[in-house]
């Protein structure tokens, strides 16, 4: 397959990323939305690009981790599965159409100053030439866009500068008609006016240095979008009265022509022309796309997904989408259709916050971005919390529409799509109960217990796991590529296999939409990695066998083959998180609780040579398996290890020597050079921390108790291993 070329520099992309959002938002809305709260719409569009931030920024991290996978819809597909992925699309499809529909409400609107025309029937003929257009595939008028975004920008920055000359304060007062209702009121309505900073997601494989550039563009067009509305319209409504523009759908022509008179009136009103109609056509190029992609995803049926024999168009999607613009203009009012195409949009950027951190809390591992949303995960709880009191504000029409499409998707999917459909998605996969029982039924959730055969033959690459995985082996090492020292966790693994069986398995987890016989098997990389560890093996004279796996499900692969083999552990590396969320979870956290063997995860920081162990039993994990371990390890490696036990500082003296008594039993038949250690202090995390800057390895168990936050999101972070300056092994023992 080839790849697009990387030809989009940061210029290219703010240019493109503002002209996805001037047009009618700024043309057609400050009339409609001084209405409901007066003087204060600049206010309103400054709230509703504070609303848009989180939704730019979590857009901009999916596309450096899926750079060619086309936006919204696919983001929402692959996190949540093809049923919110099918409800999505039609909502992503219907805001888009409804945005360019009231940019044709407009253009009619401005053409009227220009000729005596009827708007709805003005707006009607043009769309049958965009549409025309569309099919016959022309695709130079995007140059022609940025010409038109070049000169509408030019043009609104005078209007703006020749505006302050006559600004006038009284016009300001009372700033806020409607109270503060009023205000969100307009927030919401005016919100689809940011939908475009997000569209330039969708071409992340065409943009040079696609982590940097894509935030930096998505931030440099919404602060410089932001700034052109917030200043046009704060000029505005000191230059005419809330009066004049309440029913107004051609402000920017009634602003200019109260400043600057007929001419300066007639010029913006060609402004407007120009600007709308190449808006509608972007529109209606971008909205066609989804039905089109949904039927290639199997979700809608495939006459959607018909190309044009000659012009090599989705004629049956675009003519279906100018179906029900031509609807729309026809029996809807603008103000209606600009709020029907802001519930959506808002509906859409709620389940993109989502996403990150549905996609951030699992952690699969094919979710690699290049670039990371700040502020996480308080970013973006903040836009879906905002988002919700946006729909919340916008009436209840707009409210029943997004119902009303939730149930349209529910129906396409269930007597169509969902026969059809061969993607699961993240959440289906690593999801706890609360959350799946909302979206999934009971038959389709995932089961603790997996038929291996089935699974195994649909899951992984060409052979079966119980062919590729040695049952008599009691250690399994799992692999993932992202290691910085491979070689040092397969010898973690081989220190605890002892004198039996080993075997490393190297898996590499893709997205659902990627075959698994797309997969390499002679991956250079992983080539090497094997290569590092039969070094290793031959220089401590240890046996072991090495595997790859390609699969879908990383998370049930790992079950299935503590399922398949006798291993007493499986050994992983860790980056010290692991916590297991209410709503979500990640790997690790999953695997901690429902593998069928011990797991030890290892976090390296990078010691070669452990010599000296320290051992530290979390309160009321006293196993002595933690002790057999270290004294298996000090044994591969000739070291010695420390068992410590810390106290509290006003701890009784016969509760120590209880705890003396209790430790030396533990410590009974350890072959390895050993000594017990007692450290009084009140703060056992330091203490163990400053402990362990004297040894090359700290073995310690999994937390009891976490908060809220961790508990619900599973975001929590283990101490030692983000601190510790040696290795950490953490050691999850089967009850």
């Amino acid at each position: 397959m080839k790849k697009f070329e990387r030809s989009l520099s940061l210029p290219s992309v703010v240019a493109i990323a503002i002209g996805g959002m001037l047009g009618s938002g700024l043309f057609v809305l400050p009339g409609l939305a001084a209405a409901k709260t007066g003087p204060s719409i600049w206010i309103a569009y400054l709230m509703a690009a504070v609303s848009v931030f989180p939704a730019a920024m979590s857009k901009a991290e999916m596309a450096t981790a899926m750079p060619s996978s086309g936006g919204t819809y696919i983001y929402i597909e692959r996190t949540f599965g093809p049923l919110l992925g099918t409800i999505s699309g039609l909502g992503l499809w219907l805001s888009l159409l409804l945005k360019s529909s009231f940019a044709l409400v407009g253009f009619g609107a401005y053409l009227l100053i220009l000729v005596n025309v009827d708007i709805k029937i003005a707006a009607l003929v043009s769309l049958g030439l965009i549409t025309l257009l569309n099919i016959s595939g022309v695709k130079k008028v995007g140059k022609v866009q940025l010409f038109v975004v070049a000169i509408s920008v030019t043009a609104l920055a005078l209007l703006v500068i020749f505006g302050f000359a006559t600004w006038d304060v009284n016009l300001m007062r009372p700033m806020i008609l409607h109270g503060t209702s009023g205000l969100f009121a307009a927030t919401a309505f005016v919100f689809v006016s940011y939908a475009g900073v997000t569209k330039v997601a969708a071409i992340a494989e065409e943009i040079r240095n696609p982590d940097r550039n894509l935030p930096l563009a998505m931030i440099i067009a919404l602060l410089g979008v932001t700034s052109i509305y917030v200043l046009v319209t704060f000029v505005m409504v000191g230059n005419v009265s809330v009066d004049a523009l309440q029913a107004d759908i051609h402000p920017i022509y009634t602003f200019a022509f109260t400043m600057g008179g007929k001419v300066v009136g007639i010029s913006a009103a060609i402004l407007g022309v120009i600007t709308l109609v190449s808006m509608a056509n972007s529109g209606i190029l971008a909205a066609s796309r989804f039905p089109f992609a949904m039927s290639r995803d199997a979700l809608l049926p495939p006459v959607l997904g018909r190309v044009h024999h000659r012009f090599l168009t989705p004629i049956t999607t675009i003519i279906l989408t100018a179906s029900i613009m031509a609807l729309a203009i026809i029996f809807l009012d603008v103000e209606k259709i600009a709020k029907l195409a802001s519930a959506f949009k808002v509906t859409m950027f709620i389940l993109v916050n989502a996403c990150v951190i549905v996609l951030r809390e699992t952690s699969v591992h094919w979710y690699q971005p290049s670039y990371q949303s700040p502020l996480y995960p308080y970013l973006q709880l903040f836009g879906i919390l905002s988002g919700l009191i946006l729909l919340f504000f916008l009436g209840l029409t707009p409210l029943l529409a997004v119902f009303a499409i939730i149930v349209l998707g529910l129906i396409a999917f269930i007597f169509y799509g969902q026969s059809r459909a061969q993607r699961k998605g993240v959440l289906r996969l690593y999801g706890h109960r609360p959350a799946l029982n909302l979206l999934y039924r009971k038959s389709e959730l995932p089961r603790d217990h997996l038929d291996v055969e089935a699974y195994s033959r649909h899951t992984t690459k060409s052979r079966t796991l119980d062919h590729l995985i040695d049952e008599d082996a009691n250690v399994v090492v799992a692999l993932f590529g992202k290691e910085h020292s491979p070689e040092m966790i397969a010898e973690m693994g081989l220190s605890l296999a002892g004198l039996g069986q080993a075997q490393v398995v190297h898996l590499t987890e893709v997205p659902e939409q990627t075959a698994l016989e797309a997969v390499d098997e002679e991956n250079p990389a992983i080539k090497a990695i094997e290569r590092r560890i039969c070094t290793m093996a031959e220089e401590k004279s240890v046996d072991f066998r090495f595997d790859a796996i390609a699969t879908h499900e990383m998370v049930e692969t790992m079950h299935t083959i503590s399922n398949l083999t006798h291993c007493n552990w499986i050994v992983m590396g860790w980056e010290g998180r692991a916590g297991n969320g209410l709503l979500v979870r990640n790997p690790t956290g999953w695997l901690t609780t429902h593998l069928n063997s011990h797991f030890a995860l290892f976090k390296d920081h990078g010691v070669r040579y452990i010599r000296k162990i320290l051992v530290c039993l979390r309160p009321g994990r006293e196993d002595p398996l933690f002790l057999q371990v270290a004294d298996q390890i000090a044994g591969y490696y000739g070291g010695e290890f420390t068992f410590l036990r810390v106290l509290r500082e006003d701890t009784s003296s016969e509760v120590q020597e209880k705890l003396r008594e209790e430790s030396r039993q533990l410590l009974k038949g350890r072959k390895s050079k050993h000594d017990l250690r007692f450290i009084f202090n009140d703060n056992a995390v330091d203490a163990i921390l400053e402990a362990a800057t004297a040894y090359d390895l700290l073995i310690t168990g999994t937390p009891v108790n976490e908060d809220v936050l961790h508990i619900l999101f599973g975001s929590g972070r283990d101490k030692f291993a983000e601190r510790a300056t040696c290795s950490v092994l953490r050691l999850t023992v089967k009850e």
